[in-house]
């Protein structure tokens, strides 16, 4: 049983830092390109970054470069997501995905493609 679970959302103000963890099991989680979204209240759910099963290549959508940075471990089969200088338009559930059958780069526009979501962990960034 394939299973996403994410961790590390929180309430934060705007300007802080936050990390998420995406851990996986039941698949192999090296053969995967593993992405974040997320999905604000009443709006659709939206890409935020991609990174390629090696982790030698990550995509960003542009609202969060520079900003966020996504990561994995394979070791841990855990993949993260650092945010930094975080804006209430930030605030949203952030989901965890994962596919074998696309790449990293085309994570955010061939979302038919994914695999497996996990189910989301809230952050919240206050004014």
């Amino acid at each position: 049983q394939v299973q996403l679970v994410e961790s590390g959302g929180g309430l934060v103000q705007a300007g802080a830092s936050l990390r998420l963890s995406c851990a996986a099991s039941g698949r192999t989680f090296s053969n995967d390109a593993m992405g974040w979204f997320r999905q604000a209240s009443g709006k659709e759910r939206e890409f935020v970054a991609a990174i390629s099963r090696s982790g030698s290549s990550t995509a960003y959508a542009d609202s969060v470069k520079g900003r966020f940075t996504i990561s994995r471990d394979n070791a841990k089969n855990t993949v993260y997501l650092q945010m930094s200088s975080l804006k209430p338009g930030d605030t949203a559930v952030y989901f965890c995905a994962a596919t074998g059958r696309t790449i990293a780069q085309a994570m955010g526009v061939a979302t038919i493609l994914i695999d497996y979501w996990g189910k989301g962990t809230l952050v919240t960034v206050s004014s």
